[in-house]
C-alpha cells in the first residue's frame, strides 16, 4: 500500500443524531404489527426533525474560523431515520451536501421479529436480572452485539477519511452528521471515546431529535466539552472523571495519552505497587492453573 503524500482531512465535527418521535415512540403496540423498519415518524416527530435540522446548521455555520463547509450524511436504513434525514436536509443546499451513506450498521438494536407485548415485558424483566448489556433478545441482539456492528462501522468512517473518498476541498470544514438510533448512538460514544461497559451503562440514550457534538479540538483531539457544556454532560450520566477527561481533550494534542484517565489503567490494576521492582518479591504466581484462565 502507498503512503499518502498528504495527511488526511479530519472531519470538525461528528453529529450524532437520533430521529425524531416515532409511532413506536407512542404507541408501543406498533411493533406488533410493523415490522422495527418500517415504522414512521409521527407529525411531532418530521416537526422535530426540522427543527433538529435548522439547529444542526446554527451550529455549524456559526463558526469563527471559516465560513466555508460541507456536510456528509451517515444514516441508518430505517424509515424514521430516512425521514428525520428528509427533514434535516432541508435547512442545508445541495452544495453544502457532499453526499449521504446509508448504513444498515447505524440501525437500531433487534429485538426479534413482530413484538408480542407481553412477551416483551417478560424479556424486560429478565434483560434486568441477566444485566442490559450481554443480555441477547431472543431472535435478536444484546448491546454487546450492537457495539461489533459500531465498531465495524467506526472502522469504514476512518477508511472513508484516510483514502479521502469524500473528495473533500480542504479549505471547508467538514462535518459529518449520523442519523441513527438513541441507543446505537450511545454505543458510539462508548466506542469513539473507549468507556467501559460500567460508564455506559450509566449515560442515558438520547431523545428523539437530540443530537451530540463531538468536535476538533485545536491539538487534533475529539471532545464533547467545546460545544457541551458541564452540566449538560452531567445530566446525560458522565461522571466527575469522565467530564474531566472531555475538557482534557479540548487542548490534547492527537495522539496523547491521559495518564489521569482511571478507566485507562489503575480501574483495572488498583491492586498493583506503583514500585518497579519486582524483583525482590516473595510472592509466587498462583499454583491453581484454574485461577489463571477461567
Amino acid at each position: 500500500m502507498q503512503a499518502h503524500n498528504n495527511p488526511p482531512i479530519l472531519p470538525k465535527r461528528i453529529i450524532l443524531l437520533c430521529h425524531g418521535e416515532s409511532q413506536g415512540n407512542l404507541d408501543a403496540k406498533t411493533y406488533t404489527t410493523i415490522p422495527d423498519d418500517k415504522i414512521p415518524l409521527t407529525e411531532k416527530g418530521l416537526a422535530q426533525a426540522w427543527g433538529a435540522g435548522a439547529q444542526i446548521r446554527d451550529v455549524i455555520s456559526c463558526n469563527k474560523t471559516t465560513s466555508n463547509w460541507k456536510v456528509y450524511f451517515y444514516v441508518s436504513p430505517y424509515q424514521r431515520t430516512l425521514s428525520t434525514l428528509r427533514e434535516i436536509g432541508l435547512s442545508f443546499s445541495r452544495q453544502e451536501i457532499i453526499g449521504v451513506d446509508e448504513d444498515c450498521r447505524l440501525r437500531e438494536q433487534a429485538f426479534g421479529n413482530f413484538q408480542d407485548e407481553k412477551k416483551m415485558k417478560e424479556l424486560k424483566i429478565k434483560k434486568e436480572e441477566y444485566g442490559h448489556f450481554f443480555y441477547r433478545f431472543p431472535d435478536g441482539e444484546s448491546i454487546a452485539d450492537l457495539s461489533d456492528r459500531v465498531s465495524g462501522f467506526l472502522e469504514s468512517l476512518w477508511r472513508d477519511i484516510d483514502m479521502k473518498r469524500l473528495h473533500h476541498d480542504p479549505s471547508h470544514d467538514l462535518n459529518f452528521i449520523i442519523v441513527s438510533h438513541g441507543l446505537t448512538a450511545r454505543v458510539f460514544l462508548m466506542k469513539w471515546f473507549k468507556w467501559t461497559v460500567e460508564q455506559f451503562e450509566r449515560l442515558n440514550n438520547l431523545g428523539n431529535c437530540e443530537f451530540r457534538v463531538i468536535e476538533l479540538g485545536n491539538g487534533g483531539e475529539y471532545s464533547l466539552a467545546i460545544h457541551h457544556t458541564e452540566e449538560e454532560m452531567r445530566e446525560w450520566g458522565l461522571d466527575a472523571d469522565m467530564i474531566a477527561d472531555q475538557k482534557w481533550r479540548v487542548n490534547a494534542h492527537r495522539g496523547e495519552w491521559n495518564g489521569n484517565c482511571p478507566w485507562y489503567l489503575n480501574a483495572f490494576f488498583d491492586h498493583l505497587d506503583d514500585s518497579n521492582d519486582n524483583e525482590d518479591s516473595d510472592d509466587e504466581p498462583p499454583s491453581d492453573s484454574s485461577s489463571i484462565c477461567a
